[in-house]
């Protein structure tokens, strides 16, 4: 049996929607967010120094604690995925850009996003009412000069990626699309993906996936 401690609004949206994709027996134990600093709670801290979600408890190992996403995801497909469903065999010719694109979302793809989400929030509560003139002014000369361009960077070199495949890593779903649907939709709902087709058809086919779905029922949507 597998335990999620999962986190409202975050990245372990992905993994409920592995296991649903593994099919794998698992509970979900919910933490909500600090609604001032819309950090996570200190509850998840018992489980793991670093206090972040998504974490796992693999109560068949003997209570194994595993964190970040990628570390989950390869925990779980080493252990679930023996028919390689959802990652290419070692030797397929699509292994490669399977595991660079397992890796891109979390090492490249969502630190400028994340960046982004933080220099939007100088100019609100809670920093001081003095200070968010600063702060905004701040926000939008770090935007304009460094995460506008590089986002853009970001969002294009995907677009193109998907030229000549259905998903990142080849013609056969794998768990680098689960990994890469989180920067995307979290592009999606700030930005926007206008002008990249190949990605808008991307995301509407994941949330086609039924999977997906049941991953919706069982954690709702995500509000970014």
């Amino acid at each position: 049996m597998i335990r999620l401690h999962h986190l409202e609004n975050s990245r372990s949206q992905r993994i409920v929607w592995l296991l649903e994709e593994l099919e794998v027996d698992y509970d979900i134990e919910f933490h909500r967010r600090d609604p001032r600093t819309m950090l996570a709670p200190d509850t998840l801290k018992r489980l793991h120094p670093l206090g972040k979600s998504p974490l796992i408890v693999d109560e068949d190992a003997g209570g194994r604690v595993v964190a970040e996403s990628g570390a989950i995801i390869e925990y779980l497909l080493e252990r679930h995925d023996g028919d390689f469903r959802l990652s290419p065999d070692p030797g397929h010719e699509d292994r490669q850009d399977y595991l660079f694109w397992l890796h891109h979302a979390e090492a490249s793809a969502m630190p400028p996003l994340v960046m982004s989400l933080v220099f939007s929030r100088l100019g609100k509560s809670p920093v001081p009412w003095w200070l968010r003139p600063l702060g905004r002014r701040f926000a939008a000369g770090v935007r304009q000069r460094y995460l506008g361009p590089e986002i853009s960077r970001l969002r294009q070199f995907w677009e193109d990626s998907l030229a000549d495949r259905q998903w990142f890593s080849g013609n056969a779903f794998s768990a680098a699309d689960i990994q890469m649907s989180f920067p995307l939709m979290a592009l999606a709902s700030r930005a926007g993906l206008e002008g990249c087709p190949r990605l808008e058809d991307f995301l509407q086919r994941v949330r086609d996936r039924d999977a997906y779905r049941r991953t919706l029922e069982k954690v709702g949507d995500l509000t970014l």
